[in-house]
Formats: C-alpha cells, structure tokens, sequence
C-alpha cells in the first residue's frame, strides 16, 4: 500500500512537472503540426536520466499521444515520431528507441535501439526521375501485440504477433504470427514456441537457445 501510494505521489508530481511541456507541445503543434512538436518535445525529454526521466516522459505522453498507460516504461533516448502512438499497459521500451505509428501491446518488451517504423512504404520511389524524398510514401500503423520481446537494434516495419519473439537485429518487413521466434535480414519464422501437438488445454513451449 505504502509503494502504491509513493508511485500515486510520484506520477502527480510527474504531471505537475511536464504541464509547461505539454503547453510548450500544443503552442508549437499550432504552427508546425502535432507530430513535428511531439518529435521536437520527445528529443528534449529524452535527455532526462533515471527513474524521474520515466516519470516525466510517461506524464507527458499521456497528455498528448493517442495512448499511453501509466504503467508503461519509456527509457532514456527514445524518440516518438508519431502523435497516434499507442503504449499499453507495463509495456517496456528500452534505450534509444525511435518509434513511429505504432501500437505496442500489453506487456510487450521492446530492447534497446530498436526502430519500430511507420510500415514499410514511408518513402516513395516509383520515379528514378524524382529525388525519393519527393515522393510520397504511405504510413501505416504497426502493432506489437502482447507480451512480444523484441531484440536490440531490430528494425520492424510489419505486425508482430501476440507473444512473439523477434531476434537482436532482425529486419521485419512481413507479419510475424503469435508465438513464433523471428530472426535474420529479411526476419524469417525459425522456431515456434508452442510445442507441436499441444492441445487447446495444454500449452506446451518449445525450449531451447536461439541461434
């Protein structure tokens, strides 16, 4: 009860603490758009060290992200791009990550200097005739689902499924279903971690290491 009630304390605190951020977001979001001040705002308070740059960056997310709950971790050096960003609950975004549209799950474990995009077609470039940043991509919104684990510098431009793993440095670019390890460049689906022959009642995982 005593923990709960400091955590209670802190985020109030924390909230207190990012409202001339928050107000700085929405005054600059006026002239250049919601999504290059929240790039702008998140390259600021990345800065911040330790558990109190947790705090603010959870506090001010809050207030102006499509979602993120108050049990998610965001760590130090991690940029958003993205305002329609979504966090859920206890989910875990380790050091110098750069996320876009992305909707990480509950539970889900993202590793250090990973980049989760916005989809696979950001940039255009149909045209050889035209400089690629002068055509127009597409965005799309990539979910993490729950409980997923993703390794360190692993890039993701696909859906990853509920409980899925994805390798340290793999390259996402097609759809990892549930409960399968993915690894390698382009990432490819090297293990299940459902047992074969498992029934619906008893959930068997695969063990062992991953190459």
């Amino acid at each position: 009860m005593v923990k709960d009630a400091l955590k209670a304390a802190a985020r109030g605190v924390a909230r207190i603490a990012a409202a001339p951020l928050v107000a700085s977001f929405w005054l600059r979001a006026a002239w250049t758009g919601r999504d290059r001040s929240l790039e702008s705002s998140t390259q600021l308070i990345s800065l911040v060290p330790g558990v109190t740059g947790q705090y603010l960056r959870r506090a001010f997310l809050q207030s102006v992200v499509a979602f993120c709950d108050q049990a998610a971790c965001i760590e130090f050096g991690t940029l958003f791009s993205r305002i329609n960003v979504r966090i859920g609950r206890s989910a875990y975004i380790g050091p110098r990550c750069h996320i876009g549209w992305a909707e990480i799950g509950d539970d889900a474990l993202i590793a250090a200097g990973v980049h989760i995009t916005s989809g696979a077609r950001i940039h255009g470039f149909a045209d050889p005739d035209v400089p690629i940043r002068e055509q127009r991509g597409e965005l799309a919104m990539v979910r993490i689902g729950n409980g997923v684990w993703v390794g360190s510098n692993a890039v993701v431009m696909a859906d990853v499924g509920e409980g899925a793993i994805v390798a340290a440095g793999a390259v996402v670019t097609k759809p990892v279903p549930p409960f399968t390890i993915a690894a390698g460049v382009p990432a490819r689906v090297v293990r299940h971690r459902v047992a074969d022959g498992a029934g619906d009642g008893e959930r068997g995982y695969a063990t062992g290491e991953l190459a």
